[in-house]
């Protein structure tokens, strides 16, 4: 279970929690210029835009979760169990695998106008990346600063919807998730007026009874209820600092705990990483389950025009500092 969102300042962030029970190994993960992509059905990209993100290389590939180009264009993926459907090959569509989706986008459109248009060539092929590794069920969000949509290919086929919260989180379809919001639209920062009868004197006894109904659960409708209402009344300063630590505070809204969320396999599923980017900058920021000290990966420190992936494992612990030590 996921959740991304968007957040605009004075420059763009994008970011996502990724919740699971276990980790593949992931690395912040540069892919420059002239790192050569071969695709199952439509030949090798050998030139292309930068990007970073959170990505498991396998075989010298970058399977990636989420990321950005140097353009400021960003898409994450996110379990869509029991609705993500992928289909056999199509003549005259672009049959890009499911794992494919994020490096074709990435690698060729520098904003959301030319992901869309190219979305339409698509026909999401049922090709795993190999036998141990069966296709993930997913569907993403795709966001620059001019906006998001949230892309799912189902049994009935490939679906663009406007995203105008700029959030994402699981199932159900993005439709119903979308229709939810109309629940909880009495909701507000601010504290409530009575209008339960003008016959009684009832006040607010509390700040923040404004909020009172906001869903508390980690279900996945739940999250996207609760991200979107903090997101869509979140304040900050303009600048890197602030604006980073407020997109972090969004995503902590719905962080897991181990222990809360208990699995048939006796595991338990906690947010192993939260991730912030500015899209305009190429920095990925990232935080861990164990490790709450921000961390930065700046894809413009590097060259960005080598042929080799440029991987930075994840600092996942850091030690308590006493300050009076």
């Amino acid at each position: 279970m996921c959740t991304a969102a968007t957040y605009q300042t004075k420059d763009f962030y994008f970011g996502r929690t990724l919740d699971y029970e276990f980790s593949y190994g992931e690395t912040v993960t540069i892919t420059p210029r002239n790192f050569p992509f071969c695709f199952r059905d439509k030949g090798c990209i050998k030139t292309h835009y930068a990007f970073i993100g959170m990505a498991h290389v396998a075989g010298d590939y970058p399977l990636y979760y989420d990321a950005v180009n140097e353009k400021g264009l960003c898409i994450a993926g996110l379990n869509f169990v029991g609705n993500a459907c992928y289909h056999a090959k199509k003549s005259g569509k672009d049959n890009i695998a499911q794992f494919e989706l994020i490096p074709w986008i990435l690698s060729q459109c520098a904003d959301l106008k030319e992901a869309r248009a190219m979305i339409e060539k698509i026909n999401f092929w049922n090709e795993p990346f190999c036998d141990d590794m069966p296709l993930a069920q997913l569907h993403w969000i795709i966001s620059d600063r001019t906006g998001s949509v949230t892309l799912e290919s189902v049994k009935e086929g490939v679906f663009v919807y406007d995203n105008p919260v700029g959030v994402l989180t699981n199932n159900p379809p993005f439709p119903y998730q979308m229709f939810q919001l109309q629940n909880y639209m009495h909701l507000s920062a601010d504290s409530p007026k009575n209008t339960f009868s003008d016959k009684l004197d009832l006040k607010t006894y509390s700040r923040g009874m404004g909020a009172l109904g906001l869903p508390g659960d980690l279900s996945s409708q739940s999250r996207f209820v609760r991200v979107a209402f903090v997101k869509m009344n979140s304040r900050s300063d303009d600048d890197e600092k602030s604006s980073v630590s407020q997109f972090f505070h969004i995503l902590g809204s719905v962080d897991q705990q181990r222990g809360c969320c208990h699995l048939e396999n006796g595991e338990y599923e906690i947010s192993i990483y939260t991730s912030c980017c500015n899209a305009d900058r190429g920095i990925y920021y990232y935080k861990t389950y164990d490790n709450h000290g921000i961390v930065g990966v700046d894809m413009n420190r590097e060259d960005l025009d080598a042929e080799n992936l440029i991987c930075y494992p994840l600092i996942t612990d850091r030690s308590l500092e006493i300050q009076n030590g």
